[in-house]
């Protein structure tokens, strides 16, 4: 009998090659259909286009994507050290959404050198390239996670909402705390009284009532964790699915999320005034190297990075520049949230760390 890790697999792998081979196929077999239109209504045209998208998937099926999958699985060493970036995502992104891209500006100059506005790839395939795409990020987020049950990565029985004690500090003793010069009782070493008094009654009731005050100051109070322990509890009756949560379920709604600033910018190069103008060049270009981001593993540190460098920075610079040109075709929201994250990066990664910034008296 299969094993569900060999369904899992199976299923994997299909929508994987599924997601590389037929963005390619719809929108070569469209490309074929305008060079057929603009050349007059030529067959030859046509198939030859189709027959290139043929072999261009057959050669790199076999020469890249497969030897690829099989190192992958057979868990090599070169790609069992590799923690940071996915190499699936770098050959899809190479394979599929780079030539899916090329095609798209290609139709575009073939109709403005010819004259012609036929068809401008706004919907089926622009939106087939980014769906494939994001399907090809949530199979790779999810391939270390179970298909049935419940998730491995978020625990729904234990999620306290408060403080966590999640580190110790070492309490200072009262010896550290006193003048070097003095002794238990604040008296000099050489003094009578300091030789003479007893420190079995005052000195234990002063040191353990100080350092109980200070662990009870760094330590979250126990009636509280009880009381939030107990509302979670609560949280277990007719109406305790509307607090559960899932890991899986999380990764559908992060992926389409983290694209969706790509796709607006998509949809702005699908407008006609932008299409068949030289400025659909920056845009696919741009929106292609924001694609580069999905290489980095997910929950990277340079992530941040990458996402200011590859996406926020320029793509606020292209969409004052359209709208300044064509007017208001991208909503004013996206060049906001482009500048925001871009200049809130900047300030939390580089000014907090100037002495001025460092004060603890500002804020």
């Amino acid at each position: 009998m299969t094993s569900g890790k060999t369904v899992k697999l199976v299923l994997y792998e299909v929508l994987q090659f599924a997601a590389l081979t037929v963005p390619i196929f719809v929108i070569m077999e469209r490309f074929a259909c305008l060079i057929r239109d603009v050349k007059g209504r030529d067959p030859t045209a046509y198939w030859l286009v189709v027959a290139a998208s043929l072999a261009y998937v057959t050669s790199v099926t076999l020469l890249v994507w497969a030897p690829l999958k099989y190192v992958i699985l057979k868990q090599q060493n070169c790609i069992t050290e590799i923690t940071q970036w996915r190499p699936t995502a770098l050959a899809y992104l190479i394979l599929c959404t780079l030539p899916c891209f090329a095609i798209l500006i290609a139709s575009s100059k073939v109709q403005v050198d010819s004259g012609h506005r036929l068809d401008h790839f706004s919907e089926l395939p622009v939106s087939l390239v980014l769906f494939s795409l994001i399907c090809v990020d949530i199979t790779e987020r999810l391939r270390p996670c179970k298909l049935i049950g419940q998730s491995d990565s978020l625990d729904p029985d234990f999620d306290i909402q408060g403080p966590v004690l999640t580190h110790l500090e070492q309490v200072p003793t009262i010896s550290n705390q006193l003048h070097p010069d003095e002794g238990q009782n604040g008296l000099t070493p050489g003094s009578p009284e300091a030789k003479n008094v007893s420190t079995s009654g005052r000195w234990q009731h002063y040191a353990g009532s100080t350092i109980h005050s200070t662990v009870s100051s760094r330590v979250p109070s126990t009636a509280y964790l009880y009381s939030s322990s107990s509302r979670h509890r609560s949280y277990s009756g007719n109406l305790g699915f509307l607090w559960r949560r899932d890991g899986r379920l999380e990764v559908f709604v992060d992926s389409f999320l983290f694209w969706l600033d790509t796709v607006e910018m998509m949809r702005v190069a699908g407008e006609p005034s932008i299409f068949y103008s030289a400025w659909v060049f920056p845009v696919y270009i741009l929106s292609f190297l924001s694609t580069l981001r999905m290489v980095i593993t997910p929950h990277n540190p340079l992530m941040s990075c990458a996402g200011v460098a590859l996406q926020d920075f320029p793509f606020f610079i292209v969409r004052v520049a359209l709208i300044v040109v064509f007017g208001y075709v991208t909503p004013v929201l996206y060049p906001l949230k482009n500048v925001l994250v871009s200049l809130m990066f900047i300030y939390f990664t580089f000014l907090t760390r100037l002495r001025i910034f460092r004060r603890q008296s500002m804020f």
